[in-house]
């Protein structure tokens, strides 16, 4: 069978037609095999930067920690000379073998720095010195510069006792009191007395040119029932009991008028009283008082007050007021109530 001359002509068309797309097939994977490929590579060297920045990281790393460590052994090092140089710096500033110094100086500089505080404290020690002599001039040995607070002088008693309280018939109860009289009067004993001098009554006894003063007698018997001769426990055995008064002592001191103790009981109805020496006086002849060192053994005037209590007086408590009266002395400052007064309490019981 023979064929057509159109049939010969597209057989040949077609294996043209074939041939260019098995040719462009073959350059398709050819393309694609190449493009597989770029990428390989792409992430091979994605990979190996990876790898790379890693290795720089860890390298890194390692070089910090090197310098840490570095540092560390730097700072141990530098601690160590520290400490060696604190106790070769200690050793060194008491005594320095290179320089002779110690405590941080040579023997001239201590030296010279001893002298000057020798002369500086020296010369101290002499104004201190000076300016004492001189302020010890303008003063005098027997008599304050200023008494201004001290013009009155106050009260005191003995016993010495707000209250005196006591059962008369049991002696121990009041050998305190008693004991303490004894103590006080032992210097008015008419033995000791006698050796000082008769002065007249109702007179000062001037003596500011006299460079030894004399001391006037104040004899214990003159307290008569309150003196301990006669009645050693003072009246406390009879439920009659004594208070011995006395006035402090005041350098120059010249009361005017005729001073003499007075006391009074806070209750409606008089407790009786007896004075001794009689009404109480405190006579002007005991009057300057020169000082302790001027006057050494003077004694000042006491007044004896025996309170005469009765049987209804007993278990009651007694509240009396002691007061210097008839002078220039004063005794009713409401600050100070022991300014030429004094007040205390007395009871007894059976």
């Amino acid at each position: 069978m023979s064929s057509s001359p159109q049939e010969q002509n597209q057989e040949p068309k077609e294996e043209q037609n074939q041939e260019p797309k098995e040719e462009q097939k073959e350059d398709t994977k050819e393309e694609q095999k190449e493009e597989m490929k770029e990428k390989e590579e792409v992430k091979e060297e994605v990979k190996e930067e990876v790898k790379d920045d890693k290795n720089e990281e860890t390298k890194e790393e390692k070089k910090e920690e090197k310098k840490e460590e570095k540092k560390e052994e730097k700072q141990e090092v530098k601690k160590e000379e520290k400490k060696e140089e604190v106790k070769g710096s200690w050793k060194d500033f008491i005594y320095n073998p290179r320089t002779g110094e110690f405590m941080g100086r040579t023997a001239s500089s201590w030296g010279l720095i001893l002298l000057f505080y020798l002369v500086f404290y020296g010369f101290l020690a002499g104004m201190f010195t000076l300016t004492m002599w001189v302020m010890l001039q303008t003063l005098d040995e027997n008599v304050p510069r200023h008494q201004d607070r001290v013009a009155n002088p106050g009260l005191v008693i003995r016993p010495h006792a707000a209250e005196i309280s006591f059962n008369r018939s049991d002696p121990t109860n009041y050998n305190q009191y008693i004991q303490q009289l004894h103590d006080l009067l032992q210097q008015y004993n008419d033995s000791l007395q006698e050796r000082n001098d008769l002065c007249m009554v109702g007179e000062y006894t001037e003596q500011d040119n006299e460079p030894v003063k004399k001391v006037c007698q104040f004899k214990r018997s003159t307290l008569r029932q309150c003196s301990g001769l006669p009645d050693t426990s003072f009246g406390y055995a009879d439920g009659k009991p004594c208070v011995i008064i006395k006035m402090n002592r005041v350098i120059g001191l010249r009361p005017r008028g005729d001073p003499y103790i007075s006391c009074t009981a806070k209750r409606d109805t008089p407790l009786q009283m007896q004075y001794f020496p009689s009404e109480g006086r405190l006579d002007k002849m005991f009057f300057p008082y020169y000082g302790k060192k001027a006057h050494p053994d003077y004694v000042q005037p006491v007044v004896a007050v025996q309170l005469l209590l009765t049987k209804d007086d007993y278990n009651v408590e007694q509240t009396v007021e002691c007061k210097v009266e008839g002078s220039d002395l004063r005794n009713d400052d409401d600050r100070d109530k022991f300014l030429g007064r004094v007040t205390f309490r007395v009871k007894v019981s059976e």
